[in-house]
């Protein structure tokens, strides 16, 4: 009986999936248009695109390449969620971007900053629900965690104050919705993660992915 939920297990995994990582690029798109600040990572991104004069999207895309390269010393492995990320939040970004204005009035600016920041976090948990590979970020992360022996905090910190202040250098926006996104983000994933993580046949509880925010 249980290998007959199988199918319908991974269907619902790979819509999670795509929806997550879709509602991803357009969060991160919203960010980008309130002109507020964005996620350390994004920052990066921005700053690039700005130097190179690409997209944004395009700007996600390279990085996560890059970035899975830096998987290889550390023998990390990619899953098929790991390349979608890679590939589809960058395409969301820009889509949206096409569509979406910049925000002149305050309270629009607010208004996507805040919408942006919970869209995320409901894409966060999304995505890491569906337990079909980390993201390239994240994945770097968990992989100098085991490689050595610092703690995930200490890592993670490490790795978004560097992209973070490489961003801001190259003309990234940092700004009070950086602050928000730091602090929401976490606990909105966190708090979704028991709906939305789907469970499988011999695993319990959330998954391993649990607390692997961000995009990752």
């Amino acid at each position: 009986m249980p290998c007959r939920l199988v199918p319908s297990r991974l269907t619902r995994r790979l819509v999670q999936l795509f929806v997550g990582l879709a509602l991803y690029g357009v969060s991160l798109a919203m960010l980008l248009r309130a002109g507020l600040g964005l996620a350390p990572w994004d920052v990066l991104h921005q700053g690039l695109a700005g130097l190179l004069g690409t997209t944004v999207g395009q700007m996600v895309i390279a990085v996560s390449f890059v970035v899975l390269l830096l998987w290889i010393p550390l023998r990390e492995r990619p899953g098929f969620g790991t390349i979608a990320n890679a590939i589809l939040v960058g395409v969301f970004v820009d889509l949206t971007l096409l569509v979406l204005d910049d925000a002149e009035a305050w309270a629009w600016r607010v208004a996507l900053l805040l919408l942006g920041v919970l869209l995320n976090g409901v894409a966060t948990a999304l995505y890491i629900g569906a337990s079909l590979g980390a993201g390239p970020r994240d994945g770097l992360m968990t992989g100098l965690v085991r490689r050595t022996g610092r703690s995930v905090r200490v890592v993670r910190t490490g790795l978004e104050v560097t992209v973070l202040g490489v961003g801001w250098l190259l003309g990234g926006t940092v700004g009070i919705g950086t602050v928000l996104y730091a602090l929401a983000i976490g606990p909105i994933a966190h708090a979704l993660l028991p709906v939305l993580t789907v469970r499988q046949p011999g695993r319990r509880g959330r998954g391993d992915a649990v607390g692997e925010t961000g995009i990752a």
